[in-house]
C-alpha cells in the first residue's frame, strides 16, 4: 500500500516585485527581495488597497487591482497556500500596494512622516492627558491598545518609570520640531520639569546628577525607587536607564535652550565619566552598585564588571547627538568619536558570526553566557550600529566607520530579515544552525516596531550618503512593511509587534501601546529622521523645523538648527521666519540663526533644503487663493513633486491658483502637460494664473497652450 499524499493548506503572505503579468491566465510572477520567483494566481475573490497614513480613510483599489499589476511594482500579497507532493499553488485574496503608481511610494510624500508624527503624538496626549491638562502626576507607564490607562485597583501602587516619561517627552518635543504645534511643546516642557523635580538626584558636592528608576504613587504619597527593579538589572543602576533619562530633556533643550537642562546634561555626563567609564580598557560599564557606585562590586552578580551594547552604543542616538546639535561643543563631539571607535574596535565578530557581539567582560572578552542573551543577536542593534556610524561619520569622517556600516548593511538582509514576507526579525542565534544553515529564531518569528525603525533609518541614511540603489531599495521595502502593517487605524498609534505575515500580535504586554519599552520614542524618532533623510538626502525636498527659544537662552544667542548629523555641504539653511516675519540674520552653510535680543520667547521657523536642488516647489493657501511657487528647472524629474503640490493646492478648493514661476529657468513638455491636465480637472470656476515677470522662454511655452491667465503686475514670491 502506497503512502498517502501529504497535503497542506494555510494562509500566509509574500512580498516582492511584479516580474510578469499574464491576464489571460489570471496570474502574475512575483520576485522576492532575495531573487526567488513565485507564481500568484488571481482566480478567487480578490481585494486590494493602497497603504494609507494614520487618520486617513481606506484607499480601496479592488476594482483596479488587475490594472495596477505593472511590472516592477512592489506588493504585499496575502492568500491561500496549497502544497501537495510535487506541487504548490498560491491564490491571492488581498494585495497591498505601497506605491500610488509605479515608483511613487506613499511615504516619500514630503509631508507623510510629519502627518504621522502629529497623529502619534496626539494619540499619547489623549491617552495620558484626556482633559488636555498636562499634569504629569497623572502619567501612567502603561496604556491600553486603545490608549487609555489601565484600571487601578483600590490601594494599588502605580509606578511611573523615569525612562518611559523621558521617552514620551522626547516624542512630544520631536512632534513640535516637525509641526510647530504648541500643545506638543507645552507637554514636553512640563514633562521635563516633572522629571527634574521628581526623578532627579542632584549631588552638588560631586557635581553630578543621577536619576531614579521611578516613583511609586501610593495612597500614602510618593515612594522613590532608586535602583532598578527589573529582573535583568535588579538592585543595580544600569547605564541605559541613566542614558534614556536624558533623551526627552535633551530634545526639549534643542528647541528652548533652557540652561537648566544644559546643566542636567553636563552633570549626568559627569556621572558617566566618573563612575561608568573604564579609563584603562575603554568603554563604559553597564551597571553600578547603588551604594558604592562601584561597577566591580560583588553585589552586582552577573552584571559585575560587564560592558554591553547599551552602555556604549546608546549614548549617540538617545541624547549625545542631539546635545551636540544644540551646542556644537567639541567635548561632546569627542565623546561621539570615542563611542564610535569603541564599537568599531570591539563589536564586529566575523568570521565567527555575521552579527556583532553585544555583551562583554571588563577586558572586552565576549560574554556568551549572560542571562537571556547567551550567544544571541538582537537584529535591530546591528542596524542601529550601521545607522549611527554613518551619522557620526558626518562629524568625524573615518573610513572604518563607513566600512563597518556598509558591511552590516550588506550582510544583515540574508540573516536578519524575512526574505519572503518583508520586515525584520527580533532575536536570532548569532551562529548558524549546522543542520540547515540558517540562524534560528530564538522565541518567535514576530517583528517589533522599533527594529523596523532601525532598518528604515540605517538604509535611508546609507542611500542618501552613498547613492547605492540597493540601500534605497531596502529602505523602501522596510518602510513599506512598517507603514502597511504597524499603523493602527482604529485606535491610533502603532502596534508593538506583528506576526510574521503582518497581522498585529495583541497578547500580554505586547498588546499595550504604553509600557516600559514603548512610549512614543522610536515611532516619533522614525518620523523625524525619515522626514530628514527622505527629504534632504534622497528626495530633494524642503524640511521645515520649529523652535521656541527662551530669551538669552543659547550662548551668544546662536540657535543651531541642523536636523541631524548630515554630510558636510549636503544641506543649507534656506529661509528663516521669526514670529511670522522673514528674518535674514542666519548662516546658510553652518545652519545657525543669530537670534535678536528679546525679552519674550521667540517663535522660529526654518526651512532647510539640499544644497544641490534642481527644482523647489511649494504651496500655500489663504482662504481663496492657492499659490504654487516653483524655482529652478521644471523638468520630467520634478513631475511627481509638481503633481503632489498641485493636488495639495487643489484639495483646498481655491477660486484662484497662482503659479509663481519668476525663478523657473527652464520648463519641459511633461510639466506643461501636467498643468493642462490639472487645469481641465479643476473646472472653469477656478482660474489658473501665471503671476509676475516670468522668463520669456517659460512664458512662451505656457502661452502656447492658451490655457492660463497672466498677471505680470503681481509680485512673485521672494521677489
Amino acid at each position: 500500500m502506497s503512502a498517502p499524499e501529504i497535503r497542506r493548506t494555510y494562509s500566509d503572505s509574500i512580498a516582492g516585485y511584479v516580474s510578469a503579468y499574464e491576464p489571460a491566465h489570471q496570474r502574475f510572477g512575483l520576485r522576492t527581495t532575495d531573487g526567488r520567483e513565485f507564481t500568484i494566481h488571481l482566480d478567487g475573490l480578490l481585494g486590494s488597497q493602497i497603504v494609507r497614513n494614520l487618520a486617513e480613510g481606506h484607499r480601496d483599489t479592488s476594482e483596479a487591482t488587475l490594472d495596477m499589476l505593472a511590472e516592477g511594482r512592489y506588493v504585499f500579497v496575502y492568500g491561500i497556500f496549497y502544497e501537495w507532493d510535487g506541487g504548490a499553488r498560491i491564490e491571492a485574496r488581498n494585495i497591498t500596494f505601497p506605491e500610488e503608481h509605479r515608483g511613487s511610494y506613499v511615504f516619500e510624500d514630503p509631508k507623510w512622516w510629519v502627518h504621522q508624527a502629529r497623529e502619534i503624538a496626539d494619540f499619547y496626549l489623549r491617552g495620558q492627558f484626556p482633559d488636555e491638562v498636562y499634569d504629569w502626576r497623572k502619567f501612567r507607564t502603561h496604556l491600553t491598545l486603545s490608549g487609555t490607562h489601565l484600571p487601578e485597583g483600590a490601594g494599588q501602587d502605580v509606578r511611573q518609570e523615569t525612562d518611559t516619561i523621558s521617552r514620551l517627552v522626547y516624542g512630544l518635543a520631536t512632534a513640535f520640531l516637525l509641526t510647530g504645534e504648541d500643545r506638543f511643546l507645552e507637554a514636553a516642557e512640563s514633562g521635563t520639569e516633572y522629571l527634574r523635580e521628581h526623578m532627579q538626584v542632584a549631588d552638588d558636592r560631586e557635581g553630578i546628577v543621577y536619576w531614579y528608576h521611578g516613583i511609586d504613587i501610593t495612597r500614602a504619597g510618593q515612594r522613590k525607587v532608586f535602583a532598578s527593579e527589573f529582573g535583568d538589572d535588579f538592585d543595580a543602576i544600569p547605564m541605559y536607564e541613566q542614558i534614556y533619562a536624558l533623551a526627552g530633556p535633551t530634545q526639549t533643550y534643542r528647541i528652548t535652550g533652557d540652561p537648566r537642562i544644559a546643566a542636567d546634561i553636563d552633570r549626568t555626563v559627569e556621572l558617566f565619566h566618573r563612575y561608568f567609564k573604564d579609563y584603562v580598557r575603554g568603554g563604559y560599564f553597564s551597571h553600578l552598585d547603588p551604594i558604592t557606585m562601584d561597577p566591580r562590586a560583588d553585589s552586582l552578580g552577573r552584571n559585575r564588571a560587564r560592558k554591553n551594547w547599551n552602555s556604549v552604543g546608546d549614548h549617540a542616538p538617545a541624547y549625545l547627538i542631539n546635545a551636540y546639535l544644540a551646542t556644537g561643543r567639541s567635548d561632546l563631539a569627542d565623546m561621539l568619536e570615542e563611542t564610535a571607535d569603541t564599537i568599531v574596535r570591539h563589536f564586529p565578530d566575523e568570521p565567527n558570526s555575521p552579527f556583532v557581539q553585544e555583551r562583554f567582560h571588563e577586558d572586552w572578552s565576549p560574554d556568551r553566557t549572560w542571562g537571556w542573551q547567551q550567544d544571541r543577536a538582537v537584529v535591530g542593534h546591528n542596524l542601529k550600529i550601521a545607522w549611527n556610524l554613518m551619522r557620526i561619520n558626518s562629524l568625524v569622517a573615518k573610513p572604518e566607520y563607513v566600512a563597518l556600516a556598509e558591511r552590516i548593511a550588506e550582510i544583515m538582509p540574508a540573516v536578519g530579515s524575512d526574505q519572503q514576507r518583508g520586515g525584520w526579525y527580533d532575536v536570532v542565534e548569532r551562529r548558524a544552525d549546522p543542520r540547515f544553515g540558517d540562524h534560528r529564531l530564538v522565541w518567535h518569528d514576530r517583528k517589533a516596531w522599533w527594529q523596523q525603525e532601525q532598518s528604515i533609518l540605517a538604509y535611508l541614511i546609507l542611500a542618501g550618503t552613498t547613492g547605492d540603489p540597493d540601500h534605497r531599495r531596502l529602505a523602501r521595502e522596510a518602510a513599506s512593511f512598517y507603514n502597511a502593517f504597524f499603523l493602527d487605524y482604529e485606535d491610533g498609534g502603532v502596534y508593538f509587534n506583528v506576526l510574521a505575515n503582518g497581522i498585529p500580535y495583541l497578547l500580554g504586554t505586547e498588546r499595550l501601546k504604553g509600557s516600559h519599552a514603548m512610549a512614543g520614542y522610536h515611532s516619533l524618532e522614525l518620523c523625524y529622521l525619515a522626514a530628514t533623510y527622505g527629504n534632504l538626502l534622497v528626495g530633494d525636498n524642503v524640511l521645515t523645523l520649529h523652535f521656541r527659544p527662551l530669551p538669552a537662552s543659547f550662548p551668544g544667542r546662536t540657535l543651531r538648527v541642523a536636523p541631524d548629523l548630515l554630510p558636510r555641504e549636503a544641506v543649507r539653511l534656506a529661509r528663516v521666519w521669526i514670529d511670522g516675519e522673514r528674518y535674514e540674520d542666519f548662516d546658510p552653510k553652518n545652519l545657525t540663526v543669530q537670534l535678536p535680543e528679546s525679552t519674550e520667547r521667540l517663535k522660529v521657523r526654518v526651512e532647510i533644503e539640499p544644497t544641490e536642488m534642481p527644482m523647489r516647489i511649494s504651496s500655500s493657501f489663504d482662504g481663496r487663493t492657492a499659490r504654487v511657487s516653483c524655482e529652478g528647472v521644471l523638468g520630467r524629474d520634478s513631475l511627481e513633486k509638481l503633481r503632489r503640490t498641485l493636488n495639495e493646492a487643489l484639495e483646498a478648493r481655491p477660486e484662484r491658483v497662482e503659479f509663481h514661476m519668476c525663478r523657473v529657468t527652464e520648463i519641459s513638455r511633461e510639466p506643461i502637460n501636467e498643468l493642462l491636465f490639472q487645469r481641465t480637472k479643476a473646472g472653469l470656476d477656478v482660474d489658473f494664473v501665471i503671476v509676475g515677470e516670468v522668463p520669456p522662454e517659460v512664458t512662451r511655452a505656457l502661452a502656447a497652450t492658451d490655457a492660463f491667465l497672466t498677471d505680470p503686475h503681481a509680485r512673485c514670491d521672494d521677489e
